[in-house]
C-alpha cells in the first residue's frame, strides 16, 4: 500500500519540533515501511516548499499560501491538488489527516481520507472546562463529516468525539504506538527517590496540581526529587505567559529547593532520565492516549498517572502501574510513595508495563491493525 499522512506537524530537523501527533505519525510512518508499504508524509506549515527522503519515508514539505482572509482555504486547496496529483501518478493510494483544527474541512481528495483521532480542539477545550472557538468546532465537525473513515487512539476519544459533535460515525480504535527496538531498558539501577515529569508544563497535564503533590511527598520523604522536563507553556485560563511561573509560588518552601526544571532537552537525552527516574508521573486532566506514557512503559518505569478516562486503556491499576485523581493530592501522593519506598514494586510494576506496551502498545501490532483498517476502504 501507498499511504501519505497530512500533518503540521512531524519531528525532522527540516520540520522542525513536534508534538504527540508528530511522534505517533512517525512511529507508525516506520512500522509500515519495515512491512513493506510506501509512506509520504505531507506537512503544511511550512517555511519553504521541499521534497526529501528520511528513514524510508518520503516528507513533503509545504508553504502557507497567505491572504489575508483566504490563507486556510487556499492552503487547503494547494493540499488538495497535491495530494489529487500523487494520486493520479499512483504514489499514494489514501491519505490519512488528525481531527485537530479540521484542516480537512474543505479537503476533496480523488483518494479515501481517513481520520485519526488524536484529540480535536473542541475535545480537549471540553475536557479542560473552557469555551471552544466556534470556527475551530464548525471545521472539525465538517471534516469528520466529510472523512471516508474514522480511527481514535483509544474507545474514550471516540465515544466522546461522537457526543461533543452529535455524531452516529462508526470507528476503528487503533492506539498510539512505540518502537520497542528503540526503548531498551538500562542495565544500571535508577537514582533512589527521583521523581520523573516529561512534557509540556501546562494546566491541562495537571502541573498546577503536581505542586500540590509534591509538597505531600516530601512531608514523608524529604530526600525525594522532582525532575521536570519539557516546553514552558503560556496559561490561557489566567493569562500568564510562563506556566512555570505558577507553578513555583504552589510548592513549599521544602519541597522548591528539591525541584529541578531542566526545560526542553533533545529526545534522546529524555530516554536517559526517564531511566535514571524511580518513578515516573502524569496528573494529566486531558489527553486522547499519550505516548509519553507508553513511553515510560516501555522503558519499565513504574508510572502514577491520571485515572481519567483514558487512563484505563493504558494502564491496569496496581498492575502495570497506578492510576488516581489528579485533584486528589494525597492519593496521588501516596502511590508515589509507595512505589519510592518498595524496589520490588518498583520492578514488579515495571516488568508488567513493558509487557503490557509490548502486547498492546508495539509498532508491528499497530501497523497491521491499521493496513486491517485501511484495505477497508480501498
Amino acid at each position: 500500500m501507498k499511504i501519505a499522512f497530512l500533518t503540521p506537524e512531524y519531528p525532522h530537523p527540516k520540520t522542525g519540533s513536534a508534538g504527540g501527533i508528530g511522534t505517533s505519525i512517525l512511529n507508525l510512518a516506520k512500522g509500515l515501511v519495515a512491512q513493506g508499504n510506501k509512506v509520504l508524509v505531507l506537512v503544511y506549515g511550512q517555511g519553504a516548499d521541499e521534497v526529501f527522503e528520511a528513514n524510508g519515508i518520503t516528507v513533503h514539505r509545504m508553504k502557507n499560501l497567505k491572504v489575508k482572509g483566504l490563507s486556510l482555504l487556499l492552503t487547503q486547496w494547494k493540499v488538495q491538488r497535491l495530494i489529487n496529483r500523487l494520486y493520479s501518478e499512483k504514489k499514494i493510494d489514501l491519505v490519512e489527516a488528525p481531527d485537530w483544527t479540521g484542516f480537512t474541512a474543505f479537503v476533496r481528495p480523488r483518494c479515501p481520507l481517513l481520520i485519526r483521532l488524536n484529540g480535536s480542539d473542541t475535545y480537549f477545550c471540553h475536557l479542560e472546562e473552557r469555551p471552544v472557538k466556534s470556527s475551530n468546532r464548525f471545521l472539525e465537525r465538517r471534516a469528520l463529516q466529510k472523512a471516508d473513515g474514522i480511527i481514535s487512539v483509544s474507545a474514550f476519544t471516540a465515544e466522546l468525539t461522537n457526543k461533543l459533535f452529535k455524531l452516529d460515525r462508526e470507528m476503528t480504535i487503533i492506539p498510539n504506538s512505540v518502537v520497542m527496538d528503540q526503548f531498551e531498558p538500562a542495565d544500571t539501577p535508577p537514582q533512589p527517590n527521583t521523581i520523573l515529569y516529561f512534557g509540556t508544563l501546562i494546566r491541562k497535564k495537571g502541573l498546577l496540581e503536581l505542586p500540590h503533590i509534591f509538597n505531600e511527598v516530601i512531608k514523608k520523604k524529604p530526600e525525594a526529587q522532582l525532575i521536570l522536563v519539557g516546553k514552558d507553556s503560556g496559561d490561557k485560563k489566567s493569562g500568564s505567559p510562563s506556566t512555570w511561573q505558577l507553578m513555583q509560588p504552589l510548592f513549599s518552601k521544602e519541597a522548591l529547593q528539591c525541584v529541578n526544571y531542566l526545560g526542553p532537552v533533545p529526545y534522546n537525552e529524555i530516554k536517559q532520565l526517564i531511566a535514571r527516574a524511580t518513578v515516573c508521573v502524569f496528573p494529566s486532566f486531558a489527553e486522547a492516549l499519550p505516548v509519553s506514557w507508553i513511553e515510560a512503559m516501555a522503558l519499565k518505569k513504574p508510572v502514577v498517572a491520571s485515572n481519567i478516562g483514558w487512563a484505563s486503556e493504558v494502564i491496569d491499576d496496581a498492575e502495570s502501574g497506578f492510576l488516581a485523581y489528579p485533584k486528589d493530592h494525597k492519593t496521588f501522593a501516596d502511590r508515589i510513595l509507595q512505589l519510592l519506598n518498595d524496589e520490588g514494586l518498583q520492578q514488579s510494576l515495571g516488568e508488567k508495563a513493558r509487557e503490557k506496551v509490548k502486547n498492546t502498545f508495539s509498532i508491528e501490532l499497530v501497523a497491521r491493525q491499521s493496513m486491517e483498517c485501511y484495505k477497508k476502504f480501498l
